[in-house]
């Protein structure tokens, strides 16, 4: 790994941090036996995402075929393999808040949508997404209080069934250029890209007629959106014609029709795969599915398991003596001080005095902790127990918190998950202030905007 080149470069230092903690090792394990097993709500279950869809109300509505195709989709989902190339916002790297995403259509007259969506900002806490169905004839209770429910036309991963279909996943590799002579169009000029740009310019083109194809034509043009700025049009002619495919700015576009959209997932380069290239990831790091088709030459086996705790104490320089701090009865406490000791230094800390160093490494491990950065980013990503895992291997499971960042952390995912199940059931509008506390975030994490598309 170069470390040094993932921190020169934010894009790569954000996603090297969502692959370290947004889809979990554990979450992957657990819900890929699962899904061989064939049990499909087990496995969403297991990758944080809720059901809203019943296949026997389907067949009712829709007849037992259509019940049969979305069954049959359901049981080759790989939801951990979704929520990893789910979209994602800067400066966190959560989920894009309030999106609405097909994975399947069935059907072109009045079509029925299998989509997964994700909450607003505001009820966001635990990085929850839900699966249901959407009909273009009527709206189901669990879209009535989304934001958006109906699918959104640059998310759009019933193109790209790859990114979350077991059966697809073999097309990783040709769908992202790898190991494929460039056969698109040149790049464009920097008049036209902005600088720094992470497009996968030389795949637009056949993406483009993918798009094309599914709206029923040949050739024709498509919107392709950079960013919040820059606007592109792609021009791509029939496969057998000898006019290559145009790019051109946007022009005025106000009594227009609207264009296909090129779809975000098509527009920029894999995160994972500019990830192997810089060296800032290793190919076991990535999810199995993805490594065995970006790198299908390295086993991918996962990531190293995390280094158990081997029951040696710490060792703290305490009054001109080497003391040690471990673990007794699952609390964290001083080894080479008597109980009479450790009050009357308690009781003297009590009175405005200076405690034993021992006391003193073990109150700062309670209040703010070398792990309060990883245990903030898993709680950020919803596992939950992953952070607390990490705090009782510091403290001990039987340990009682103290007051500090450590413990604010902890209550306000509390709170945020809280606000999440008022929106799910309908109960709560946006969350008011002393309902979902602002996340602490240190200084440097505050220079993004809260919701800026991360490419």
């Amino acid at each position: 790994m170069h470390p040094h080149t993932a921190n020169g470069n934010p894009r790569l230092s954000l996603w090297r941090r969502v692959r370290e903690y947004a889809v979990p090792p554990s979450m992957i394990e657990t819900a890929t036996a699962r899904r061989g097993t064939g049990d499909w709500a087990g496995a969403c279950a297991a990758a944080g995402i809720d059901v809203d869809l019943r296949l026997r109300t389907l067949a009712r509505t829709h007849g037992r075929d259509l019940a049969a195709r979305v069954r049959s989709d359901l049981r080759h989902l790989a939801p951990d393999l979704l929520r990893w190339h789910m979209p994602r916002v800067a400066p966190d790297g959560l989920l894009r808040p309030g999106l609405t995403v097909a994975l399947a259509r069935y059907g072109h007259e009045d079509p029925v949508h299998l989509v997964v969506r994700t909450p607003p900002a505001w009820a966001d806490g635990g990085q929850r997404i839900s699966l249901a169905l959407w009909d273009t004839g009527r709206l189901g209770a669990a879209a009535r209080h989304h934001p958006h429910p109906r699918p959104a036309p640059r998310f759009r991963l019933d193109l790209h069934r790859h990114l979350w279909d077991a059966r697809r996943t073999g097309e990783l590799r040709a769908r992202t250029g790898v190991g494929r002579p460039t056969t698109g169009p040149e790049p464009p000029g920097p008049e036209l890209l902005p600088p720094g740009h992470h497009c996968a310019v030389d795949r637009w083109a056949d993406e483009a007629r993918i798009v094309l194809h599914d709206a029923g034509r040949t050739a024709g043009t498509v919107t392709v959106r950079i960013d919040a700025a820059h606007r592109l049009l792609l021009t791509v002619a029939d496969d057998g014609g000898d006019e290559g495919p145009r790019i051109t700015p946007t022009g005025p576009a106000a009594s227009a029709p609207p264009l296909p959209v090129l779809p975000e997932a098509a527009t920029h380069v894999l995160p994972d795969l500019d990830l192997l290239r810089t060296g800032a990831i290793e190919a076991e790091r990535l999810h199995p599915l993805v490594a065995a088709a970006l790198a299908p030459d390295r086993a991918a086996t996962g990531p190293p398991p995390a280094a158990e705790r081997t029951g040696q104490p710490h060792i703290v320089e305490c009054r001109g003596a080497r003391h040690r701090i471990g673990l007794v009865h699952g609390v964290l406490v001083p080894l080479d001080h008597s109980p009479d000791e450790i009050r009357r230094e308690e009781l003297l800390a009590a009175l405005t005095g200076t405690p034993l160093p021992c006391l003193r490494v073990i109150d700062r491990a309670h209040r703010r902790p070398d792990c309060l950065t990883g245990v903030r980013e898993r709680l950020d990503h919803g596992d939950i127990a992953g952070a607390l895992a990490v705090v009782e291997n510091l403290l001990g499971p039987n340990a009682r918190l103290r007051g500090g960042p450590l413990r604010d952390e902890l209550e306000a995912a509390a709170h945020r998950r809280i606000t999440y199940g008022l929106y799910r059931s309908g109960l709560s509008g946006p969350a008011p202030a002393w309902l979902y506390p602002a996340r602490p975030r240190p200084d440097d994490r505050r220079a993004h905007p809260r919701h800026a598309t991360v490419d």
